[in-house]
């Protein structure tokens, strides 16, 4: 189970800034640290938790949740230009690892916490929704074999429900036989929260190794090119 933005599909910091457009926009005081703290939360959730913070504290559920949505619409509107107007990529080595993982017939999900529209026009650009079906579970020509996004889900990372969603589509009952891969801390908690046998996390995505180090995780990766080797024991 791979993240994306970050991990597989490469990231110089566009979601990051999009995300500080859309908090200039709509008056929210937000620094680049403190977003990119919430780097990998699902995206609505990030702006409820910037609309509690930003808030007094006898704010009631229903202004939050109205602003946090309103936010959000002005979000995916940043969001969704960007990505239609520019080209997108994959990561250093992010297609050498799906082919020698469909060598080694290991499964590729990738999840994330974007919702369902901006993740199609992602793999739309990548060619990676060649082959996947009308449930986003890919056949013997596609790329990956499952597509999985927060708002498919009751709850996004760091919960372990995109985790599980893959698990019963493949029919795995023990997640030991999961490997989450990921590069911001709750890609790391969400590996853990699943029970996955490791959770591992890439050096060169959106937080640094000293970043990383301090969190709870069985691997830190400087790219997707050392995933093979620590892989290869268990495959």
């Amino acid at each position: 189970m791979f993240d994306m933005a970050g991990t597989t599909v490469r990231d110089n910091n566009e979601v990051l800034h999009c995300f500080a457009e859309a908090c200039r926009q709509e008056g929210i005081a937000a620094g680049l640290s403190r977003l990119n703290a919430l780097m990998g939360v699902s995206k609505l959730e990030v702006f409820h938790t910037l609309w509690r913070e930003q808030l007094p504290d006898g704010a009631g559920a229903g202004e939050i949740e109205q602003k946090a949505e309103h936010s959000f619409r002005v979000f995916r509107s940043i969001l969704e230009d960007y990505y239609h107007a520019q080209s997108v990529e994959p990561t250093e080595y992010a297609l050498e690892t799906f082919d020698w993982l469909r060598g080694n017939d290991v499964k590729i999900a990738l999840n994330t916490g974007f919702y369902r529209g901006v993740t199609d026009i992602i793999l739309d650009k990548l060619g990676w929704l060649k082959g996947l079906d009308s449930n986003y579970v890919g056949g013997p020509q596609s790329m990956i074999n499952l597509s999985v996004t927060s708002d498919e889900v009751p709850q996004g990372r760091p919960a372990p429900f995109m985790i599980q969603r893959a698990m019963d589509v493949f029919g795995i009952q023990d997640p030991g036989q999961v490997v989450k891969v990921g590069d911001t801390p709750v890609d790391l908690a969400e590996g853990r929260n699943a029970g996955c046998a490791f959770s591992l996390a890439v050096t060169n995505g959106t937080h640094s190794r000293a970043e990383l180090s301090v969190l709870d995780n069985d691997g830190l990766l400087e790219s997707l090119h050392e995933l093979p080797d620590f892989l290869r024991p268990w495959v």
